[in-house]
């Protein structure tokens, strides 16, 4: 069975170095140097205050599960073959939520509070994108 592909994401001036550091395998968030909190998506201003002093900070790319879905019929042509299909919205240790995909799992064992970290899945020569594993 030929998969079909799911639409990539296109990187903009907001999001490129995201983008780029996820190519190095290194998780970064935005970090504002006025209020130090910390956001995800990337986007020009701060979430908290509205600075748009923000600067780049690794994360551990560690975190516990928040909450998750399981699809488990392929609602979409890019899912036939790939269900069960896992999304994930993980705490990360610096606060911030991320929602992407948790692999390696059986979805039957899984519950929210499960501690997890990032590994990242290249899917073509322009896009890496973070992943989550069960510790």
């Amino acid at each position: 069975m030929t998969l079909v592909p799911f639409p990539l994401p296109v990187p903009s001036l907001d999001n490129q170095y995201w983008f780029d550091k996820c190519k190095e395998h290194v998780l970064v968030l935005q970090q504002c140097r006025e209020c130090k909190a910390f956001s995800h998506p990337p986007r020009p201003n701060c979430t908290n205050c509205g600075s748009s002093d923000l600067n780049w900070v690794e994360s551990t790319g560690k975190g516990t599960i928040f909450t998750f879905t399981v699809t488990r019929q392929p609602v979409s042509r890019p899912l036939v073959g790939r269900t069960p299909w896992i999304v994930v919205e993980v705490e990360l240790e610096e606060g911030v939520h991320m929602i992407s995909n948790l692999i390696d799992v059986d979805c039957d064992d899984l519950q929210i509070g499960m501690a997890v970290e990032v590994v990242f899945d290249q899917v073509d020569d322009e896009i890496t994108l973070p992943k989550f594993i069960i510790v």
